[in-house]
C-alpha cells in the first residue's frame, strides 16, 4: 500500500501558480501549511498586505501528514512541563493551545469553511505498565494550569475498553486540507496572494527584508515569516535545541456509529493516538498513529505499520480494511513548546515558527495568534515562553539537548563506515542505497527501469550522511531531519539546496 495520507485521498486543494514577478508587500510568509496560513490569515484580517510563497502546493508538507488532533492536552504532559519550566509556563501552554482551537473554530464559522470541524472530548488512558498514579499527577497538573479536566472510570468507547482515563473537554478535529483551502480562500479574498511551486533559496534580514526564489524572483517586505516546519533561515541555533522524529499512521474503515467520536491517547512513550474522520454516509475512518523513531535511525516502516495494525485490531474488532498508511515528521524541542518569534541569528525583521513537538495543528495556529502582535512591536504575554532564543536551564532538558547533539556528532562517523551495499547491482529496482566510492559516500537510486541516479550522500545542511527511507522513497538526514526525493531534490528543510552531484 502506498504511503499517502487520507487527507490527500479525500480532497484536492486547488493549485496556485508560481511567483512570476518581483513583489513588494507588508509581510512575506514562507510556507503554506498550518503555521504559514494561520499567520497570513490573521495578518490579512488585520489589513496587512500578505504574500505567501510555498515550495510545492498548499498542505503538501508536514501539515498534510498530520492526524489533525486539536488538543490542549500536551503530548509531553503538564506535569512534565510544570517541573521543567514552572507553573506559569504550564498555564500559558494551556491558554495558548486552548486559544488555538478557539481560533480555528472562529475561522471555520466566520469564513464558512466546510472542513468537518467538531468539538469533542479527549481521553488520556493508561497503556503498557503505567499505573494510575500517572493519571493522578497529570490531573492535578492540568488543573493547576487552568484546564477543566476530570477523571473517569473508563473511556466511553466500549470496544476500546481502556479503563480509567482523564477527560479533556472541548478538544477538536477537522479535515486539515479542507481547512487550509478555506484559509487560503479567505486570505485571497482580503487581497493576499499565494504562490505555489516557488522554492525560496535565500532570506535576508533588514529593511526591507528579502525572500529570493530559485528563479531569481524576489519579494521585498517589512517582515518575512518563515513557516517551513524546519526553519530555512536559522541554520544552526534552533536546530541544536530540537530533534526530528518520524511518526507512523494507519487508517481503517469502520461502520459509522460503531466507535465513539472522540480523541484518544495512551500514556507510553512513544504513545498511541487515535480519532475518527467522517468518510461517507456509512463509514468513518479510524486513524491510529504512533510507533515513533528518530528520523533516519531505522528503516522499518513496514514493521511499524504492522504493529499499529496489530494494536488496533486487538482493541477494535469492527476495524475493516486498512485504507491508508503514511508517516510524518515531528520536531521535538528540548523543553516541550514550539519556537515562535524572532529569528535567533539576529536577522532583522525575520521571524520563525517551528518545533511542533507533536502538536503541529495547535502550535502552528498559535503562531497566527502570537506573531501578528510581535510584528507590530507590541508585547504579548506568551512571547517569552515561545521565544526561539530561550535556553531552558533545567537539568533534564539540558540533558536531553546534550544527548540529541551527541547523537548528531555520532552521525559523522558514517563518513568512515562501509556503504550499505558493495555495488549498485545489489540495489533493488525502485529503491536507494548509500554506497562508498573511494573517500566518498554516494546516494544511489535505481528507478523502476533500472536506471541509476547518483548524488552525494552528504546533506546540504551540515553534511551528515543521508539514509534511504523505503516507505516514503526519500533520502532522510539523521541529524536535523532534512529530506530529499529519490533524485536528490530537497523536500524538507533545514537544507535549502538539493543533494550535490556525485563526486
Amino acid at each position: 500500500m502506498r504511503t499517502h495520507s487520507i487527507w490527500h485521498d479525500t480532497f484536492t486543494v486547488p493549485e496556485r501558480a508560481p511567483l512570476g514577478e518581483d513583489l513588494t508587500t507588508d509581510v512575506c510568509v514562507i510556507g503554506a501549511g498550518i503555521a504559514g496560513l494561520s499567520v497570513a490569515y490573521a495578518l490579512a484580517r488585520a489589513g496587512k498586505r500578505v504574500v505567501v510563497l510555498e515550495k510545492e502546493q498548499i498542505g503538501s508538507g508536514e501539515s498534510g501528514r498530520t492526524t489533525a488532533h486539536l488538543a490542549n492536552a500536551l503530548d509531553d504532559r503538564y506535569v512534565t512541563l510544570e517541573k521543567a519550566r514552572g507553573p506559569e509556563s504550564a498555564k500559558i501552554a494551556a491558554e495558548a493551545h486552548s486559544g488555538a482551537i478557539d481560533f480555528i473554530e472562529e475561522a471555520v464559522t466566520t469564513e464558512k469553511i466546510d472542513c468537518d470541524f467538531a468539538r469533542l472530548d479527549g481521553f488520556l488512558f493508561l497503556g503498557g505498565d503505567d499505573g494510575p498514579e500517572l493519571l493522578d499527577d497529570e490531573l492535578e497538573a492540568a488543573r493547576r494550569a487552568g484546564l477543566n479536566v476530570s477523571r473517569v472510570d473508563r473511556v466511553p468507547d466500549r470496544e476500546l475498553n481502556a479503563g480509567p482515563a482523564l477527560r479533556f473537554p472541548r478538544q477538536g478535529r477537522f479535515h486539515i486540507l479542507k481547512y487550509l483551502a478555506g484559509l487560503a480562500a479567505a486570505i485571497e479574498a482580503r487581497g493576499g496572494r499565494i504562490f505555489g511551486g516557488t522554492r525560496v533559496e535565500k532570506i535576508e534580514g533588514g529593511f526591507p527584508a528579502m525572500a529570493t526564489a530559485t528563479t531569481g524572483r524576489t519579494v521585498a517586505a517589512d517582515d518575512v515569516v518563515v513557516c517551513t516546519n524546519s526553519p530555512i533561515s536559522d541554520m544552526v541555533v534552533t536546530h541544536t535545541k530540537m530533534a526530528p522524529y518520524r511518526t507512523f499512521v494507519v487508517a481503517f474503515a469502520v461502520p459509522k456509529g460503531t466507535v465513539v467520536d472522540a480523541l484518544y491517547w495512551d500514556t507510553p512513550d512513544p504513545y498511541h493516538y487515535l480519532r475518527l474522520q467522517p468518510l461517507d454516509d456509512t463509514r468513518d475512518a479510524l486513524i491510529v498513529g504512533g510507533e515513533d523513531h528518530k528520523t533516519a535511525h531505522e528503516d522499518d516502516a513496514g514493521e511499524r505499520f504492522r504493529c499499529l495494525e496489530e494494536w488496533t485490531r486487538a482493541r477494535f474488532t469492527l476495524a475493516g480494511e486498512r485504507i491508508a498508511q503514511w508517516s510524518g515528521q515531528v520536531l521535538e524541542t528540548n523543553d516541550y513548546l514550539a519556537y515562535i518569534g524572532k529569528n535567533p541569528d539576529g536577522a532583522e525583521h525575520v521571524w520563525i515558527a517551528t518545533g511542533d513537538s507533536g502538536m503541529g495543528m495547535t502550535h502552528g495556529t498559535i503562531a497566527g495568534l502570537l506573531l501578528p502582535t510581535l510584528l507590530e512591536g507590541r508585547a504579548h504575554p506568551w512571547a517569552k515562553e515561545f521565544d526561539p532564543k530561550r535556553v531552558t536551564l533545567h537539568g533534564r532538558e539540558l540533558g536531553t539537548m546534550a544527548k540529541e547533539n551527541a547523537d548528531v556528532a555520532l552521525q559523522f562517523g558514517d563518513y568512515v563506515t562501509p556503504g550499505q551495499v558493495d555495488d549498485v547491482a545489489s540495489i533493488p529496482a525502485g529503491q536507494g542505497r548509500v554506497i562508498r566510492r573511494g573517500a566518498h559516500k554516494i546516494a544511489v537510486y535505481k528507478d523502476e527501469a533500472g536506471r541509476l541516479h547518483e548524488r552525494s550522500a552528504a546533506c546540504t545542511h551540515v553534511k551528515c550522511i543521508v539514509d534511504w527511507n523505503t516507505a516514503e522513497k526519500s533520502w532522510d538526514c539523521p541529524c536535523h531531519g532534512s529530506r530529499f526525493d529519490p533524485y536528490g531534490k530537497v523536500l524538507n528543510g533545514p537544507a535549502i539546496d538539493d543533494l550535490h552531484p556525485a563526486p
